[in-house]
């Protein structure tokens, strides 16, 4: 069970997403604004990284106006400062690497926040490069488990037919990781057997997985909260292993 996955699984069951509308649906109109500059266009039909931003967004009963609003920011149609994305990195407690997703329009105010709640938990800021070799760029799909009678081999046989390269049951949930190019070929696969897909985004995933002992790993996951509570913030990745029982005392 990889960390990363773990970790959101948390998050999820502590129901974080639904703690800040307000803060979720400025993290949410961000992403929007990021993928119609990314690809250049605020068509969804066009713009497949915007089409998952306009569906998670829509899961989260995010208005269709604010939603616009978003995709004409990316497109520079308002008078807004221009929204960036910036990945910052560094170490938590027991040297647990961390890759932190932002959306800022203000690079000196994200930076300063970012390195004073790595600096306040006893963890260490690092230089661009210092962390990110440890990562790899993928594709992430969900799909709902819970009361499922799903044949996980079968499931998995179909999507790594459809270009998946690795298969996980995490909790209630099963998570698919493929090639970001692969992620829309594999989605539709899903799509078409009806499955309960629940989030297809990108994501970055640990090459390898640190257990550090119990006092370092709750330390690094309060670190973790902190930090993905900054309102630049957008997702924060690490290779933190995750036990199910200090999984269960830190929730």
């Amino acid at each position: 069970m990889s960390g990363h996955s773990k970790w959101h699984t948390i998050r999820r069951s502590k129901g974080v997403a639904d703690q800040r509308r307000g803060q979720l649906f400025t993290k949410l109109a961000r992403d929007v604004t990021l993928a119609v500059r990314e690809g250049g266009s605020g068509d969804p039909d066009m713009n497949f990284r915007l089409r998952l931003a306009i569906d998670k967004a829509k899961a989260n009963n995010m208005p269709n106006d604010s939603i616009q609003r978003s995709i004409d920011r990316g497109l520079g149609k308002n008078n807004e400062a221009a929204i960036e994305e910036v990945f910052y990195e560094g170490y938590a407690p027991g040297g647990i690497a961390l890759l932190i997703e932002t959306a800022t329009d203000n690079r000196n105010r994200t930076n300063s926040d970012v390195r004073s709640a790595i600096n306040k938990a006893g963890g260490n800021p690092g230089e661009p490069g210092s962390v990110s070799w440890m990562f790899e760029q993928k594709g992430l799909l969900t799909v709902d488990l819970t009361g499922s009678s799903l044949d996980i081999d079968e499931v998995q046989l179909m999507v790594i037919d459809a270009g998946a390269d690795d298969v996980e049951v995490d909790g209630e949930a099963l998570e698919i990781y493929c090639e970001w190019t692969q992620l829309n070929a594999v989605r539709q696969t899903l799509l078409e057997h009806q499955l309960p897909l629940t989030g297809a985004e990108k994501t970055m995933r640990p090459k390898t997985l640190v257990q550090p002992d119990e006092k370092d790993a709750l330390a690094a996951m309060r670190l973790m909260e902190k930090l993905e509570d900054l309102d630049d913030v957008q997702k924060v990745y690490s290779n933190l292993d995750i036990t199910e029982e200090l999984a269960a005392r830190f929730e």
